[in-house]
């Protein structure tokens, strides 16, 4: 299959595409989604095959306007249409009662589905034009990290779908919040570009899934389910400062392996192969996959990174970093 690159001033092709049941990758203010028609059962079975997506992992399906919730629910709870009003367009996505119009595909068999309106102008026309609400995951291979650009798209997909929306760098660099509105309590399944703090500010306390962290719940929202995020090194999580970690890369490097290293500062480290996420939470999240892509570019066996608090937008990119690792922690003073 050829993949069409499409400007993203110039998006009527990728209208096209999808209007004829075709999937196309299109840029958000999170990471790129691949997106199709989510009342579409042939669109959506080729976004799962494309990517080689686990079927019981449901999808969000993106929308233009609250208005177009109604394609996909029949009611919307006061406490959800208070996020709405505070957060859309914008990087939270909402479980709400489905009222089984999408495709089942879309909702892996759930009566629930996730809704979001992405706050990028040409997630936003390739909506509107289309008339359809997109269902969109992440546009990579599954388990792989999420793409920050159009390159990053084709590097996975290339000749697996039918286009490509290049919108430049997205701008946050993790995916959406997906907050659960279904039930007595607003919970938060799997972190992402709004956070905790911000919603407690609107609605109230905000809970965390219980099963955040734990890879064998059955699914409820994308992220919540198997190995994510991950480059082909092996990536571990280091439990404590940061001359912990440089001493974790010494014996490994002592071990004979090739040593690469993430840290949220500009400092070298004694690993062969050192990328700096930034000193604030915000820039990391912002160069995380990257930062993940890039060490598929080397001959690194394994990947260190420091733990950090669980806070704020923090929480977002440990949650990705303890996906990418698999959960595994090594702890220097107890493993010592």
């Amino acid at each position: 299959m050829e993949t069409k690159w499409i400007n993203s001033n110039e998006i009527e092709e990728g209208v096209r595409l999808l209007q004829a049941g075709e999937i196309i990758a299109m840029p958000t203010e999170t990471v790129y989604g691949l997106a199709g028609d989510a009342m579409n059962d042939v669109a959506i079975r080729k976004i799962f095959e494309a990517k080689g997506r686990p079927s019981d992992n449901p999808l969000i399906v993106h929308i233009a306007s609250i208005e177009q919730t109604s394609l996909f629910v029949d009611s919307i709870p006061p406490v959800a249409k208070r996020l709405m009003d505070a957060f859309w367009p914008g990087a939270l996505t909402i479980i709400l009662p489905s009222n089984g119009r999408a495709s089942s595909l879309v909702t892996a068999g759930l009566d629930s589905i996730g809704l979001r309106m992405p706050n990028h102008p040409a997630a936003l026309e390739l909506i509107r034009k289309s008339g359809l609400g997109l269902a969109a995951p992440s546009a990579n291979r599954s388990g792989r990290p999420s793409p920050t650009t159009a390159q990053h798209v084709a590097d996975d997909l290339n000749g697996r779908i039918a286009g490509i929306v290049d919108g430049g760098p997205t701008g946050i660099g993790v995916e959406s919040t997906v907050v659960d509105c279904t039930g007595d309590t607003v919970t938060i399944l799997r972190p992402g570009g709004v956070t905790r703090e911000e919603m407690e500010a609107v609605i109230g306390p905000v809970a965390l899934d219980a099963n955040l962290s734990n890879d064998e719940a059955a699914p409820r929202s994308p992220g919540m389910k198997y190995t994510h995020y991950a480059p082909t090194a092996p990536v571990f999580l280091v439990d404590g400062t940061r001359e912990d970690l440089e001493r974790v890369i010494e014996e490994r490097k002592q071990a004979g392996l090739r040593i690469g290293a993430l840290v949220f500062d500009e400092n070298p480290t004694p690993a062969e192969v050192t990328y700096s996420l930034g000193t604030s939470m915000e820039v990391a999240a912002q160069r995380l996959y990257d930062a993940l892509r890039r060490f598929d570019e080397t001959d690194v066996d394994e990947i260190y990174v420091n733990t950090i608090e669980p806070v704020g937008v923090a929480l977002a990119v440990y949650n990705r970093l303890y996906k990418a690792a698999g959960g595994k922690v090594v702890h220097p003073t107890k493993d010592a």
